[in-house]
């Protein structure tokens, strides 16, 4: 698979909703593959992530059983440089630009390179914000860092715009797994303002409401994980042909 970000590109400018199906291999074992991608096969996803904040190990199987049962684009969403597979498509070389540990601003970077320099996944540079949702997340832990208040839109704003300015590709808004409020519609449509780059949000997104909001609020990509595999009904709110984002 090539050209993926190009393809992000194209369907940003020409408004094609994007959804990503991010599959967290601490939660998925590998017989469950099968039925999960038949169900998000019918669906409007775009893409699959595979990635997870606590992941440890190699998931080239896991990888390999994916594509086997769909034709999606595979991308990677590491929580940490042994989560590089070169069984996927392409890879979000995350920079967690929301906090200030060096491990999460540059340091695994630095230690995936040699991973990634021989590699043909697709490197997509992308500007990492964490954004407070009411609990305590995965990321927040791992990285010890803390995501950014709502309260601070300032903030927000000018830390995804120093992402572009940096030469990140993409930025990615998360709320976390399992989040109790996604991120908010405002925060979304004012970030969105201001980049020049496609904007990916995640986390808490547990309705086809909330997903159609992030959408309209701005969204170029919107990512999906525990909603799908707490609410089995959640598949049949996105399904093709007929599923159309109601405008506001």
């Amino acid at each position: 698979m090539k050209d993926l970000y190009q393809n992000i590109i194209i369907n940003t400018e020409i408004g094609k909703t994007q959804l990503a199906v991010l599959i967290d291999p601490d939660k998925m074992a590998i017989e469950d593959i099968s039925p999960f991608l038949n169900k998000i096969n019918k669906t409007i996803a775009t893409h699959i992530f595979v990635g997870g904040s606590e992941v440890d190990g190699q998931i080239d199987d896991l990888i390999l059983e994916i594509k086997a049962h769909t034709n999606l684009p595979i991308v990677l969403f590491p929580g940490d440089v042994n989560q590089i597979s070169h069984r996927a498509d392409g890879i979000l070389f995350l920079s967690l630009i929301s906090g200030r540990n060096p491990d999460y601003l540059i340091g695994k970077q630095i230690e995936a390179v040699k991973k990634l320099k021989n590699s043909n996944l697709e490197i997509i540079p992308t500007g990492y914000i964490l954004i407070e949702n009411g609990k305590v997340t995965s990321v927040e832990k791992v990285s010890v860092t803390k995501p950014i208040s709502v309260t601070e839109l300032d903030l927000i704003k000018d830390t995804a715009k120093a992402g572009e300015y940096l030469g990140m590709k993409l930025i990615y808004l998360e709320a976390g797994s399992g989040a109790i409020k996604p991120v908010t519609n405002e925060i979304i449509a004012k970030v969105k303002k201001t980049l020049n780059i496609p904007l990916v949000v995640g986390g808490g997104i547990t309705s086809k409401k909330s997903f159609e909001e992030a959408i309209n609020a701005g969204a170029d990509l919107v990512v999906i994980g525990t909603a799908f595999e707490n609410d089995p009904l959640f598949f049949e709110h996105l399904l093709k042909p007929h599923f159309k984002v109601s405008s506001k």
